[in-house]
């Protein structure tokens, strides 16, 4: 039987359809018609591709639903489905009959439950957190404790809730604390290793440390945020992309505090007051792929956003993915406060 919780009509709206994906668990829901016919499916790679290109949330999900979903008819082996899934690399594939209306939906991790996932997370632990002192003149900005643990912990934890254990922390600046505290992770339940910077090198340039290059795609996030991002849906949004680095976005809007005019030569045309403009920024969280290494020099200061520019100047697939989660970088006194506030009704 399908679960009928995940379906939808095709006005339903994004917003609505981002609550049912969030709450159902599967990350995913079927668009039918009055009659359960299959007309297409939402991801919430979809719904996130829908907010880049400035969509409302209230838009009717049709608009951004995939309308050519792969889908099979029922009464094959189970080995057959299988076996499609695999070739396909698909999350889901729905069932149908011969009115194309759906059956059922079977999900991967029906077949195979993929409880470790391999891929490596590099967190930038090395900052010295000049803006928060004097809160970081006796410990790097990381090991600041929010709730009951430090920022590094719940970044790792969180990771960790999505079945990713292999951890790689750069490290400077009173990096034995972190060491100390961390070790080799294994009281965690992960594996945790190190690279040492002796000098600043960015958030990029501390990658040209590494001692083995990764032979899957790789998390790349600064240790200083606090995020209910979703890891595996932004892994599999870098996947079904084809990128080959992918940078987390997050939307931010500032008001212009004046009446902005707009002009004609000596005409006045229009007079907007204290219009809000929205645009999206960094958050600091990037999966790339192995190759994307080969570009960062070595052991010279490189930020992300300049291994991105120079992926983008070679003609890389290079994408953004827009955060709709808690984020927030705790790189103030107040953003510090703001985060021990937050923590119990986001976090616990």
């Amino acid at each position: 039987m399908i679960r009928k919780d995940i379906l939808i009509s095709p006005q339903t709206s994004i917003i609505e359809t981002m609550k049912i994906i969030d709450q159902s668990s599967l990350q995913f829901a079927i668009v039918v018609d009055e009659n359960a016919k299959l007309l297409g499916t939402v991801t919430d790679g979809d719904i996130r591709r829908g907010i880049l290109k400035g969509l409302p949330l209230e838009t009717a999900i049709e608009e951004v639903m995939n309308n050519s979903p792969v889908y099979e008819r029922a009464g094959r082996k189970p080995f057959y489905y299988k076996e499609l899934m695999r070739k396909r690399q698909l999350k889901q594939l729905p069932i149908l009959n011969k009115s194309k209306q759906v059956l059922r939906i079977i999900f991967s991790n029906e077949i195979v439950q993929e409880l470790h996932k391999e891929n490596i997370v590099i967190l930038m632990a090395g900052g010295i957190g000049t803006r928060l002192r004097p809160l970081t003149e006796g410990i790097p900005k990381p090991m600041l404790k929010v709730g009951d643990k430090p920022i590094l912990e719940t970044i790792i934890e969180s990771f960790k809730n999505f079945g990713f254990k292999n951890f790689i922390l750069s490290v400077n600046y009173k990096k034995e604390i972190i060491k100390d505290y961390f070790q080799d992770g294994t009281h965690l339940g992960v594996n945790i290793e190190y690279i040492e910077e002796n000098k600043r090198l960015g958030t990029a340039g501390a990658l040209s440390l590494l001692t083995a290059r990764p032979d899957a795609p790789f998390f790349v996030m600064n240790g200083d945020l606090l995020t209910k991002i979703n890891y595996e849906q932004l892994l599999d949004f870098h996947s079904d992309t084809k990128s080959a680095a992918t940078m987390c976005v997050r939307e931010y809007e500032y008001q212009v505090p004046y009446g902005v005019i707009e002009t004609e030569n000596h005409r006045l045309l229009s007079i907007v007051e204290k219009p809000v403009h929205k645009s999206f920024v960094n958050a600091g969280i990037y999966v790339l792929n192995p190759d994307a290494l080969q570009y960062i020099p070595k052991g010279e200061f490189y930020d992300m956003p300049d291994l991105f520019k120079k992926m983008m100047d070679l003609q890389e697939e290079v994408s953004a993915f827009p955060l709709r989660e808690y984020w927030l970088d705790i790189g103030r006194v107040d953003d510090y406060e703001k985060a021990n506030g937050d923590f119990r009704g986001v976090f616990l």
